[in-house]
């Protein structure tokens, strides 16, 4: 799955982050608003993570996702 369907689809897609990064909350959810900067952002901030492990993080999660 590319990011451009993340955005497209985000309502149905914020269940599935939520369950990969549960320390993330709705209101968190809410401010991503399917935006990739802002998701990676809460994930360092969520979880103390290095910049360069979100981004790497957050490709593995999309490459597991269906097309």
């Amino acid at each position: 799955m590319d990011w451009n369907r993340v955005e497209g689809n985000w309502k149905e897609v914020k269940g599935k982050i939520k369950q990969q990064w549960g320390q993330l909350t709705d209101n968190d959810l809410a401010q991503i608003n399917g935006r990739r900067d802002q998701l990676e952002g809460k994930i360092q901030q969520r979880y103390g993570r290095a910049k360069d492990r979100v981004r790497k993080d957050v490709d593995d999660w999309l490459d597991t996702q269906p097309q």
